[in-house]
């Protein structure tokens, strides 16, 4: 059991999912660019789609029994743009919303808080048709679409994120193209990373005006730091450096600086300048700056980055354009091979990061509000086990040591930071169930509930019995 010191009275345990990655049922809402991504061939790991995901729209009710016997104090979810307003213009659709209001109602009785996100990547596809986050008109698109979603539940919901991760909608879905929409553009991207922040910034200033006074609102970056290898030294050290300041600019600097500060880092703006001619107006940043009652942080690791080989050409390395990588002026560079323990996924396992994000943003940004880990989790391949679902004493499935691992140590990272000074409120385990995970498809599991996709019968894992007994354990020690 992890070392919980430190964590503030009232701290919050959760877990987290996106409507996309579970809802199914995609017979009865609107076409999102995930919809478009999934029918092109080769985009998707393992060829599979989110027609059906979890059916979480027709299970959530066994869902939140799950949820109430975890012993969660709140439940993350998302929003689907086109469910709730199918091509992202015009009144709300009542079928669509009506869901919603069914699953708030659920939880509330259930005892578990509703979180929610309004924007977890599903853009309408119609949008994306317009141009997408590339383009000035999704600013009022999504302020609009936000504002009448939080008249709409706000009378029970009192916690909301505007977006979630949207580095990842800008430069993974318009700069490398490894999500939806699918584009590789820098010009995209960069573009995207201005208009998101300010449909945000648009949304939060709407929605402040008819919230009711003890409503929470904020947005979740995803952070995590860009290390130089262990190996690195010589001449390449230099090279390796400047394109983790660069990579850490991007990824990192520019969200919280606009956010928290009211401007661009001015590398960046030097650095994107051919980018975003014309794009940044006056009034722009102020308006992205609102007050914010959470920042909500998703971390999964860290990032170590090593010298490429002289004239492979990797991300740009031959010199010949420093636009040829996904990223823009980043050359030279490759991630480094594995030193330590991975996940499934691939990723290395570092939790001493997540306690440096967090402390981080109370140094770097003093005005910062309070910080909510709103996404943590990994990938693992369950693991055989003589025990069958059911036959443990516990109830769990016996196949994931190392997820229990992760989670714990994690935990033990966040309550490190609390005691270090971050002002750090809650945390939500990533994820609920096994789902829909993006350009990976189902071939990577992070649920705290393995999820049989031919069955869609949801088992908890030794993880799931795990987190129920921290969760006891923290509520014990206030």
């Amino acid at each position: 059991m992890p070392d919980l010191s430190g964590l503030p009275a009232g701290f919050l345990w959760g877990a987290a999912t996106a409507a996309f990655a579970i809802e199914g049922d995609a017979e009865n809402r609107g076409r999102s660019i995930w919809d478009r991504l999934c029918e092109q061939p080769g985009w998707i790991a393992d060829g599979s789609t989110a027609r059906v995901a979890c059916d979480h729209v027709n299970r959530y009710e066994g869902d939140v029994r799950l949820m109430r016997e975890l012993g969660l104090d709140a439940y993350r979810f998302s929003i689907s743009w086109p469910r709730v307003q199918p091509g992202g213009k015009g009144p709300l659709s009542a079928a669509g919303l009506s869901f919603y209001d069914r699953l708030v109602d659920c939880l509330l009785e259930a005892g578990v808080q509703p979180w929610v996100t309004q924007y977890h990547w599903d853009l309408p596809e119609e949008l994306q048709d317009a141009g997408g986050w590339a383009e000035r008109d999704i600013v009022d698109r999504f302020a609009d679409y936000a504002v009448s979603v939080h008249a709409a539940l706000g009378d029970r919901v009192r916690h909301w994120a505007t977006l979630n991760e949207p580095w990842c909608s800008a430069w993974l879905g318009y700069g490398s193209g490894e999500h939806a929409p699918g584009y590789g553009d820098h010009r995209e991207a960069a573009r995207a990373s201005h208009y998101l922040l300010l449909a945000h910034g648009r949304a939060v200033a709407a929605m402040r005006e008819q919230a009711p006074a003890d409503h929470q609102l904020g947005i979740v970056l995803n952070l995590f730091p860009f290390r130089p290898d262990a190996g690195v030294e010589g001449a390449d050290l230099g090279r390796v450096e400047r394109a983790v300041d660069r990579l850490d600019g991007l990824q990192n600097r520019w969200w919280l600086d606009a956010l928290l500060e009211g401007r661009y880092p001015g590398d960046l703006l030097v650095l994107l300048a051919g980018h975003l001619a014309d794009v940044i107006e006056d009034g722009d940043l102020e308006e992205i700056a609102q007050p914010l009652d959470f920042l909500g942080v998703n971390y999964y690791h860290d990032a170590f980055l090593a010298a490429a080989p002289e004239g492979d050409g990797s991300d740009g390395s031959d010199g010949s354009d420093e636009e040829t990588g996904p990223y823009p002026g980043v050359t030279g560079v490759m991630p480094a091979e594995a030193r330590g323990e991975e996940t499934a996924m691939g990723w290395p396992v570092t939790p001493d990061g997540l306690r440096e994000v967090l402390l981080r943003v109370g140094r770097d940004y003093p005005a910062a509000p309070p910080l909510v880990v709103t996404e943590n989790g990994s990938s693992w391949d369950d693991e055989p086990d003589d025990t069958g679902p059911g036959d443990r004493p516990d109830g769990g499935s016996g196949d994931d040591p190392r997820r229990v691992d992760y989670l714990y140590r994690h935990v033990a990272a966040v309550a490190a930071a609390a005691r270090e000074g971050a002002d750090v409120r809650g945390y939500f385990a990533w994820s609920l169930l096994d789902n829909f995970e993006w350009a990976c498809g189902y071939s990577q599991r992070f649920g705290l509930l393995r999820v049989d996709f031919e069955t869609l019968e949801r088992t908890p894992r030794d993880s799931f019995h795990a987190y129920r007994r921290l969760i006891e354990a923290a509520r014990t020690a206030r």
